[in-house]
């Protein structure tokens, strides 16, 4: 099942949000709290068919897994901006210069407008949730593009959003690459974007025609670094459980292993023996998610496959069949020795492929890291803290953490968000409603003050004060 390209004027629907929001520019708390509110009883409402759907859209997904990483993250999000969104609205001091008092300043966060949010396949309720509860916790209204690939999904969450907000407020739209352009080139105030780097800069040069800003969470290959001596059972499972989750179709799952040479066969024996408690009926495990669908399945056969040719060694960690053509899954595989112009070694995997690169030291670690396009994740597995640090001085990735992996994401007090080409700017909590406002400054004049002196025509005594405002 695939959406086609629905004949809508999206136009027209911009136009009814933008009024919609012109008519009533800044929402107070309550009007914020009950949009949400809204959003929250939706997803409490109807879990069980949402996680229905996206099991159907994928042809097999754990219902566990949607639970845990879509239905939970987006209520958190929503309760937080439930929780907090009331002070985050509120205007916030700022000082002023001491040649300037006794005026005072303050910063205002004013809704932007109309926010446009396009979802990706992958996570397609939390992707949508996320920058949903952002932009109404910061009183805009909302257009939502869904993903062609996800269409039981996107079907569901489009009417469910119906149900629950008026067209003015938020309109939730479907169709494939022809309204996704379209949509890309609507006059928003802000816009959002999660997918893949390519398809984010065509998302970037619509934009720009209507100088609109751009949130852009892209991808990417996010290393993984074993340090010499870290336990290695404890760092396999971290790996495994980062890995395996969507059988790896998450935009910040560990893409590639940087560890010691003489810890790649301990990795594989480990890695094996972790998988298969894991997941331990192997590829017919209904615990283990399939690829989405053809395409993306065939992508990640056809580069496992070009990677055997070139010489790499691939070791698949389930016993028994490793591929399944008709319901596309595909058994996770190490790899080792895959060379740099490989497929697998030159774009994201986005699938459950996981090459293994020799690396004697973390500054060997650290010169591999660098010499590649910024990556929007980065894992250091190690116990020495100086080591650590030095690491997170010396490169740049969209987000880390240190011995566990996926995991900064879950944090809403921490921006989410990629760096060069792995993406721009940042959401969760605080951080999606301070993206999705503008925050106003405001100078306030005191009644009396002393900025007459400064009027032309300039007299001595202004002269005599700008000198003595530059000493001091």
């Amino acid at each position: 099942m695939k959406i086609q390209d629905a004949p809508i004027d999206l136009h027209a629907r911009f136009a009814q949000v933008r009024a919609a929001a012109a008519a009533a520019p800044f929402p107070d708390w309550a009007q914020r709290a009950d949009a949400l509110r809204r959003l929250q009883g939706l997803l409490v409402a109807h879990e069980a068919e949402i996680t229905q759907a996206i099991d159907a859209d994928f042809g097999g997904r754990p219902a566990i897994e949607t639970e845990l990483a879509e239905v939970w993250p987006s209520l958190e999000e929503v309760k937080g901006a439930l929780r907090h969104g009331r002070r985050w609205m509120k205007p916030r001091r700022a000082g002023v210069g001491q040649w300037f008092l006794p005026a005072s300043a303050q910063v205002i966060p004013q809704p932007l407008g109309v926010v446009g949010i396009i979802v990706p396949w992958n996570y397609p309720l939390y992707l949508a949730v996320g920058p949903l509860a952002a932009a109404l916790a910061a009183g805009n209204r909302a257009m939502v593009k869904m993903s062609e690939f996800t269409p039981r999904f996107s079907a569901l969450f489009q009417r469910l959003c119906a149900e629950a907000f008026p067209a003015g407020e938020v309109i939730v739209v479907t169709g494939g690459p022809e309204v996704a352009a379209q949509f890309s080139a609507l006059p928003f105030d802000h816009l959002l974007f999660t997918g893949s780097t390519p398809v984010g800069r065509r998302v970037m040069a619509a934009a720009a025609a209507n100088l609109t800003p751009v949130t852009l969470e892209l991808g990417g290959k996010s290393p993984t670094v074993i340090a010499p001596g870290y336990p290695l059972a404890h760092a396999v499972q971290r790996i495994l459980a980062g890995k395996l989750i969507n059988a790896g179709q998450t935009c910040i799952a560990p893409d590639y292993v940087l560890l010691p040479r003489a810890d790649i066969e301990p990795f594989i024996a480990e890695a094996r023996a972790q998988a298969q408690r894991m997941v331990p009926g192997g590829l017919g495990d209904p615990g283990f998610c399939s690829i989405v669908n053809d395409r993306q399945y065939r992508r990640l056969a056809d580069a496992l496959d070009e990677a055997a040719g070139a010489g790499a060694r691939c070791v698949p960690l389930f016993d028994g069949p490793a591929r399944d053509d008709t319901r596309h899954r595909l058994a996770p595989h190490l790899l080792i020795g895959t060379p740099d112009d490989t497929a697998l070694m030159r774009d994201e995997i986005f699938g459950p492929l996981l090459p293994l690169v020799p690396c004697d030291s973390a500054d060997e670690a650290i010169a591999h890291i660098n010499a590649r396009p910024r990556p929007l994740a980065l894992y250091w597995f190690d116990h020495d803290r100086a080591r650590v640090d030095d690491a997170l001085r010396r490169t740049h990735a969209g987000g880390v953490s240190v011995n566990d992996t996926l995991l900064h994401i879950a944090q809403h007090s921490l921006p989410f968000g990629g760096v060069g080409p792995s993406g721009m700017g940042h959401y969760h909590g605080q951080w999606g409603f301070d993206t999705l406002s503008k925050l106003k400054p405001v100078f306030r004049q005191a009644r009396l003050n002393g900025m007459a002196i400064f009027l032309p025509p300039y007299s001595a005594m202004a002269r005599r004060m700008l000198g003595w405002m530059k000493r001091l």
